[in-house]
């Protein structure tokens, strides 16, 4: 399923225009994106908890010649998907 299909499923579960929306997904993935910046969990519940993950500095190997060089420390986007949603998925 892609963002344009779960627009056009919200626009008619929620009896709104296609523009609606939009509009209303759009400012839900953002309003993730900008709390994630932030640093801050964003829970859903009954579906799941995205959070920031520090990984860490490693060594790594560059495929094309073997080298070994360093990978810098960084933060990366996490999901967890919630009980509700492992039990649907099961």
């Amino acid at each position: 399923m892609t963002k344009k299909d779960l627009i056009e499923v919200i626009s008619k579960k929620a009896n709104l225009t296609n523009k609606a929306s939009r509009d209303a997904m759009q400012v839900m993935l953002n309003t993730i994106r900008d709390s994630l910046k932030r640093g801050e969990k964003v829970v859903i519940t009954g579906f799941g908890t995205f959070s920031i993950r520090k990984r860490q500095s490693r060594v790594g190997r560059n495929p094309k010649t073997g080298e070994k060089m360093n990978i810098a420390a960084r933060k990366a986007p996490g999901f967890t998907p919630g009980k509700t949603l492992k039990k649907a998925v099961r």
